[in-house]
C-alpha cells in the first residue's frame, strides 16, 4: 500500500510561483510513475504532468508547458511540481497520483493505482 502526501498549496498572486511536493511512503518508490492531476469548481479531474519511474520520461498538459515543472528525487520519495507564471484558470485543487504504467499516470487509462488527498492551489488576479 503507497500513501501519498501533497503539501505546498495556497494563495498566489497571478504571475506568482508556487512549488506543490508529494511524500510517498510504503512501496517501491522507483517503480512508480508519478502524475499531477487538478480539479477546479464545478470542472472534471484533468491532467497535468507525468514522470516515468526513472524520471527520465516527462508529458505535460498543453496548459502548463513551459510553466510548470515535475521532478523525481526517488532517494528521498519524493515528487515536485514547480509552477511558475501562475495564472488565474491554474486555481484547483492538485491531486498527486501514482500507478505502475506511465499510460495511466497520463491520463490515459482508467485504473490508477494510488491518489493523494490533493491540495489547493489558488491564483488570483
Amino acid at each position: 500500500q503507497v500513501e501519498l502526501v501533497e503539501s505546498g498549496g495556497g494563495l498566489v498572486q497571478a504571475g506568482g510561483s508556487l512549488r506543490l511536493s508529494c511524500t510517498a511512503s510504503g512501496g517501491t518508490f522507483r517503480t512508480y510513475a508519478m502524475g499531477w492531476f487538478r480539479q477546479a469548481p464545478g470542472k472534471e479531474r484533468e491532467f497535468v504532468v507525468a514522470i516515468s519511474g526513472s524520471g527520465e520520461n516527462t508529458h505535460y498538459a498543453d496548459s502548463v508547458k513551459g510553466r510548470f515543472t515535475i521532478s523525481k528525487d526517488n532517494a528521498k520519495n519524493i515528487v515536485y511540481l514547480q509552477m511558475d507564471s501562475l495564472k488565474p484558470e491554474d486555481t484547483a485543487v492538485y491531486y498527486c497520483a501514482a500507478d505502475r504504467t506511465m499510460a495511466t499516470v497520463m491520463g490515459l487509462r482508467d485504473g490508477m493505482d494510488y491518489w493523494g488527498k490533493g491540495t489547493l492551489v489558488t491564483v488570483s488576479s
